[in-house]
């Protein structure tokens, strides 16, 4: 355990008003608790409201391919074929460019800098406009040849360009919400932003299928309704965090002016790999819906599926990376490595153990998922996704463990070798997929072998790397 004396000793100062001094105390109680806090139980305490919080978002997510179902078959394969994209802008949002924000005001704040911790918030803000932008244009310009290059056609190809004409000009609510949510995590307030993802996930649920499928005096707007519930929710997410943020209650004062470049170099030298990271994980999933959508549209169907249960693992090991992020990321901030390795261990070995555990029950019982989406008459598209999970699933451990030490190196701000294993994931997982097609005649079951042989080496990979190097 670190010497106590090492914490951040500071004091309310009197000046304040008595609101803003108890703000003060309680963020410095939080530090503390940071950098001495039992690791097994301050971990859990602050990893709880977060997965809490993703579980629900899980249960969002769920419930839009539920509701996708009931526009057809072709708006599944639609979803399939947009959902990689989307969950990249969340990724980066919340876990990338988030957890580089997280990371970066954890270190600042471990390092007793408040001024610092502040000045980080508006850069954060800059980068998160600047991002949606770039997300908007991208995908207004190559929306349809980036559908079609995955293999997209017909109705499927024009179900993902409805969503995706929604989604992607209103993803700037995305990103100001989750730019702000990493700042409060960053201080070490897990709750507030937790509270904040529930309601999000609670709003966009009935907004998504009451304008997906015209409920109540709501307009039946199809694909557009449900990308139009998620835009909206995090909208008033977006405006909900701001908030509280600006009301003083995180301990940090918000000061006008432009950041300095050194701001935003905090945050990107952390946010450009791990974005690059993420993005490589999104990649591994498009090249996969490329090559399994060369099977037909049920088997893109059935493969969306799985895949879309791979990408609720994310949000669940966002769960207890994030608390790692600002866990680890306070003990770098005080020189504390030992105990910022023994965080990313504790940490990493629960999201593999969790992660595992689900991979284990969809793998013996696939259509305890598959079910709630397909129809037995649809058998070709329930037979896809019965193979993916009896393949896949089993390698789902190394992921998670993978995964939450990508977080953890977040919080270390060193993200070299995370990007390095899923630059490896990505090689086994597309190169074993080419080689597999062209020397077996195994079908789409050649794809998801090399898929899980890809999640096992970006695990060995990351876990080798912290084992080894521990940061240096």
């Amino acid at each position: 355990m670190p010497d106590s004396s090492a914490a951040p000793q500071g004091k309310p100062d009197p000046v304040l008003t008595p609101k803003a001094q108890a703000a003060t105390a309680a963020r410095l109680a939080r530090t503390r608790l940071l950098l001495d806090g039992r690791i097994g139980p301050t971990l859990t305490k602050l990893a709880a409201p977060n997965v809490l919080a993703m579980v629900v978002q899980a249960i969002m997510s769920i419930a839009e391919g539920y509701i996708a179902s009931k526009l057809g078959v072709a708006a599944l394969a639609g979803l399939a074929l947009v959902f990689p994209l989307v969950m990249l802008t969340q990724m980066l949002s919340a876990g990338s460019m988030g957890g580089a924000i997280s990371s970066a005001v954890a270190r600042a704040l471990g390092a007793e800098d408040t001024d610092r911790a502040a000045a980080l918030t508006l850069a954060a803000w800059v980068i998160a406009a600047g991002l949606a932008l770039v997300f908007m244009i991208v995908m207004a310009v190559f929306g349809r040849p980036i559908f079609e290059l995955l293999g997209g056609t017909g109705p499927a190809a024009d179900a993902a360009l409805t969503y995706a004409s929604v989604f992607f000009p209103g993803c700037l609510a995305l990103w100001l919400c989750h730019s702000t949510l990493s700042v409060i995590r960053g201080s070490g307030n897990m709750g507030v932003p937790s509270v904040v993802l529930l309601l999000v996930s609670v709003l966009t649920i009935p907004l998504a299928a009451g304008f997906a499928l015209g409920l109540g005096p709501l307009p039946a707007l199809g694909m557009a309704g449900l990308a139009l519930g998620t835009v909206i929710a995090h909208g008033a997410g977006a405006l909900a965090a701001f908030a509280y943020l600006a009301s003083g209650r995180t301990g940090l004062t918000l000061r006008a002016g432009w950041p300095r470049a050194a701001m935003f170099a905090d945050i990107l030298r952390v946010g450009v790999l791990a974005s690059a990271n993420s993005a490589l994980t999104v990649l591994t999933i498009v090249l996969m819906v490329g090559a399994v959508g060369r099977h037909g549209q049920a088997a893109l169907a059935g493969y969306g599926l799985g895949a879309r249960l791979e990408f609720l693992m994310i949000p669940v090991v966002f769960g207890i990376g994030s608390a790692m992020t600002a866990m680890v990321g306070a003990n770098i901030g005080a020189g504390h490595t030992r105990r910022a390795l023994a965080v990313a261990w504790t940490g990493s070995l629960a999201a593999a153990a969790i992660v595992g555990s689900i991979g284990a029950v969809v793998a013996i019982v696939p259509d305890l998922w598959l079910r709630m989406f397909l129809s037995a008459e649809e058998t070709a598209a329930l037979a896809a996704g019965r193979s993916y999970f009896r393949i896949v699933a089993p390698f789902y451990g190394f992921f998670g463990m993978g995964l939450a030490l990508y977080f953890a190196s977040q919080g270390a701000g060193r993200m070299t070798w995370p990007f390095l294993g899923s630059v490896a994931r990505i090689g086994v997982a597309f190169g074993g997929a080419v080689w597999l097609s062209q020397t077996t005649d195994l079908g789409v079951s050649a794809v998801f072998i090399a898929i899980g042989a890809g999640m096992c080496i970006y695990g060995v990979v990351i876990a080798g790397s912290v084992a080894i190097l521990k940061w240096r």
